[in-house]
């Protein structure tokens, strides 16, 4: 009984919230044709984030190389 009075209240409220459908204008957005990858079209936080992994990226490709041909090498 008090189970089927929770779900029911949440289901209730739940559908009180408006929220607005704004999946029409991000379709315009990733569909415009400006030269722009689509992981970039987002803006300024897209650019930011694509950058953050590129250089994470890097690092890490660099680090593991490094440690490999320290490994690789015999101690003397």
């Amino acid at each position: 009984q008090a189970l089927r009075q929770i779900s029911q209240r949440t289901i209730s409220t739940a559908s009180r919230r408006q929220i607005e459908n704004r999946v029409p204008e991000h379709q315009k957005l990733f569909q415009e044709d400006n030269g722009l990858p689509v992981h970039l079209k987002g803006g300024a936080k897209d650019a930011l984030l694509y950058r953050t992994t590129m250089v994470l990226t890097t690092f890490g490709t660099v680090y593991a190389i490094y440690h490999l041909v320290v490994s690789s090498m015999p101690k003397k």
